[in-house]
Parts: structure tokens; sequence; C-alpha cells
């Protein structure tokens, strides 16, 4: 008698139980879950320090402004004191109940995977750069990486995109706008949100270091910065399940063989697999990196 097999789901997971810096990564919370699912979007204020910020801001800009005054290693705006951003322990647990994949996860490796990322500056001169986008992602083809799925008790959020905002941000300065609810959302966009001003739209305040998540699936946007005694800097990285990419770009060679074992695994080859061995993707190496 043929034993009938069971389609495959997405189980969510807290593996690995530590980040790459031996740190012990910090489950989401219930009440993250479900301000998550409610709202498609989540933000943790302070999560980094002032000093952490401090350095990573620095870093930021010398990478952007003397590039070749880095070592290969460090050239890249997730290099030096950012890398630590890649794998931060909370940031750890959410991702991988967003995103995570039991059979692909270890103590070595994570469930999911980095995508791909860029910096933020901006100021107030230039063009608005309000353009929505995103919306509707519960109701994606699979294989559209703007996709929200849910089920009882679990979700999987697709492509996630996680800002730090190294600068800090007062609502009504300009940060991300989020159409909240939209990446369940069952119509098109109406005149309603046509506006930056539209009551529907929310964004979020927090100081150096404070942290946005939120699902692609999505609807958001930018907008005009006003602040015109700082500029926002942030970074902008988007995470994915192991088993697809969204974005061409990534990180140099150089940067991620510097990396931890652990967090070199954030970059492994797109694919998931089965079994054990090199027959399920658990490892990374020269052969199996993304870039």
């Amino acid at each position: 008698m043929e034993t009938e097999t069971k389609p495959e789901t997405w189980t969510s997971t807290c593996v690995p139980s530590t980040n790459a810096d031996g740190l012990p990564v910090v489950p989401m919370t219930d009440d993250q879950k479900y301000i998550f699912d409610l709202k498609g979007w989540l933000v943790l204020p302070g999560l980094l320090t002032l000093d952490q910020a401090a350095a990573m801001r620095e870093h930021v800009y010398k990478f952007q402004n003397e590039p070749q005054s880095l070592p290969a290693d460090k050239r890249h705006f997730m290099a030096g004191p950012c890398e630590a951003l890649l794998d931060h322990p909370v940031l750890a647990g959410i991702l991988s109940e967003l995103l995570g994949h039991a059979p692909v996860a270890s103590e070595d490796c994570y469930g999911f995977r980095y995508d791909h990322g860029f910096v933020m500056r901006r100021g107030t001169q230039g063009a608005d750069p309000f353009s929505p986008h995103g919306g509707g992602g519960i109701h994606a083809l699979i294989g559209n990486s703007h996709i929200y799925q849910h089920q009882w008790g679990k979700v999987h959020s697709g492509l996630t995109r996680v800002v730090c905002e190294l600068n800090g941000v007062e609502e009504g300065e300009g940060a991300t706008l989020l159409l909240t609810g939209s990446h369940k959302a069952a119509f098109p966009r109406t005149a309603a949100v046509s506006g930056p001003d539209s009551k529907l739209w929310e964004s979020y305040s927090g100081p150096p270091g404070s942290v946005l998540i939120f699902t692609e699936a999505l609807c958001h946007s930018g907008r005009r910065w006003t602040n015109p005694n700082r500029e926002r800097l942030a970074l902008f990285n988007c995470y994915n399940a192991i088993c697809s990419k969204w974005a061409p770009h990534g990180v140099p060679k150089e940067v991620i063989d510097a990396l931890p074992p652990k967090r070199q695994s954030l970059f492994r080859g797109v694919w998931t697999g089965a079994g054990e061995g090199k027959g399920v993707n658990k490892y990374f190496d020269e052969v199996n990196r993304a870039y």
C-alpha cells in the first residue's frame, strides 16, 4: 500500500537559537505577530543603541563618500559595523517567524535569506517621491515574491522589507507611508488615497536606530522629506524565502567571505531541496552562493 505524500508547507522556525555573534535569537512575540498580520507592518523604536546607530552612520557616509578608503571586505553599506544588523537577534527571530522554512534551518544556518538592499538618503530638495505601489498581496499568484499568505496561527510574508532609520524620524517629517491592511485588500486603490495627505496613510516615529518591518505585499510610498536640519538616512534591506530572489544585485563576494559562517548562510544559493547532506540547502560554500 502506497503511503500518501502530504504537500510541503512553509513552517516557521526560531532556529538557529543564536545569531552569528552568539547572541540569543529573540522569538517574535504574540503581540508583534498580531500587529504585523493586522497592519502589514511593525515598528521597533530604538532597536539599536545610539552608539550602534552612530557607528553605522559613520560607515555608511564613508562608504558613499570615500569608498576607496575602505578595505575590499568593508566596501559595502552592510559591511563593517552594519553587518550586525543583518541578523540582529530581534530581527532574526521576527524573520524566522515570517520567512523561515524549518527544513532548511539549523543551528548553523537561517531558514531565510538576504535578498537585496540600498541606502536611502533624502533631503528637502528634489522631486516628490510619492508613488504608491503594492497592496493586495494576499491575492498574488504563487511565484510572485510580493505575496502574503496566512492560515490560522501562521503567516508567510514573502518579500519582507527591514528599514533601519540611522538618523531617526518624527511622524510628519517624510518617512515611509504605509497603507495599513492593504496587503489583504480585495479592491484597487481609489481616490481616497490618491495623495500623500490622505488620512488613510500612516507613518511612524523613532530615535536613531529604530527599525520598520513591512511586507512588500503592502501598499507603501515614499514622501517628500521636510526636516531642513537633518537628512533622512536609512538602510532599506529586503529578505526573502530561501527559494526566491527578487532583485539581481547583491553584496560583493569579498564582503560575504569576511562574514562569520552563520551570517554567510543568508547568502546561500536560491533553492530548497530535500533530504540530507547537499541535497537540501543547509550550507554555504564557494559554489552554493547567490552572488
